[in-house]
């Protein structure tokens, strides 16, 4: 093909066929002549380009998938799959000649199981950051420690839940009318917060966003803390220690301030029409039950995972 050059170079070095003539009236012959010879140049080399690749990858892409057929088979888009490539949620992936990326079933497995465990609401840094080492524990091949790493994950969850539910047991005791706390006489933030074990800027928060109305010293105007108070901000703390969001203690605290708490525990999980954004901590108990069924679902494919590679 090594008259291409020759052909295309025809054309007088005065103009370029592609570029608009200035003059009125029909274009020259010669443009419309050479303006064919560039056009032939390029689909004769374009073509030349195609069968070469097929050539020199029709070997190496055999049995093997495409990073949009991987996009494709686990629901996602191609650069979320060359994104968790990056960062490692994937073993090293091979290469053809014309470096386009060859997986196999062992990455699209891998993908599955990354996409399970990283799709939706991280309710919480630790529960995220345990389920990440369970993927790079599975895309560095120790199948094993991603194993046992899945069950450590699932009795995270399960104690995140656990303490979520406690903390809604409180709170309905307390919605009922059992004492939380007996402590005599008012004390001072000072003294509140040691006994609650928390600071001073906690409690002045908790009032500045309307979970509790603190009363004040008639004389001085310095919050004074009673019992009543103490208990209601034992259950804030404990729901706040819990995971559940100022926005889902709020919510909860405002409809059992209107005599209109019912069911608590669904108040306390079920964001309302008005608030456009939340996250997994408004709905905490919701959050948590759908990560203990994740975390089953990321132990069975990682079994199933070690059965494949054990055949």
């Amino acid at each position: 093909m090594s008259y291409l050059p020759a052909l295309v170079t025809r054309a007088p070095p005065c103009y370029n066929p592609y570029t608009p003539v200035r003059q009125a009236g029909p274009r020259p012959a010669a443009w419309r002549q050479d303006r064919q010879i560039v056009d032939l140049a390029r689909a004769m080399t374009g073509s030349l380009r195609c069968a070469g690749y097929r050539t020199r990858d029709r070997g190496a892409m055999e049995g093997y998938l495409s990073t949009s057929e991987i996009a494709k088979a686990v629901g996602v888009h191609p650069n979320t799959v060359r994104l968790y490539e990056e960062w490692g949620f994937l073993p090293p992936v091979p290469r053809s000649p014309s470096g386009y990326r060859l997986f196999s079933q062992e990455h699209l497995d891998q993908m599955r199981l990354a996409r399970t465990a990283l799709h939706g609401q991280w309710p919480g840094k630790s529960i995220r950051d345990s389920a990440l080492k369970l993927v790079r524990l599975s895309a560095s091949g120790d199948m094993g420690g991603a194993l046992e790493q899945g069950y450590r994950h699932l009795a995270l969850v399960q104690a995140e839940r656990a303490e979520a539910e406690a903390a809604a047991d409180l709170l309905e005791r307390w919605a009922r009318g059992v004492a939380t706390d007996a402590t005599a006489g008012a004390i001072w933030i000072g003294e509140a917060a040691r006994l609650l074990g928390c600071t001073t800027d906690m409690l002045r928060n908790w009032e500045r966003n309307g979970l509790i109305r603190v009363p004040r010293d008639p004389e001085n105007g310095y919050r004074r803390y009673g019992a009543a108070e103490i208990g209601r901000l034992r259950v804030i703390r404990m729901l706040n220690r819990a995971g559940y969001s100022q926005m889902a203690i709020l919510r909860m605290l405002l409809a059992l301030d209107r005599a209109q708490g019912g069911n608590l525990r669904q108040v306390l999980d079920t964001p309302g029409p008005d608030e456009d954004i939340y996250s997994a901590a408004d709905h905490w108990l919701s959050a948590l039950g759908e990560q203990e069924r994740r975390a089953l679902d990321l132990i069975a494919q990682v079994e199933a995972m070690i059965d494949k590679r054990k055949r």
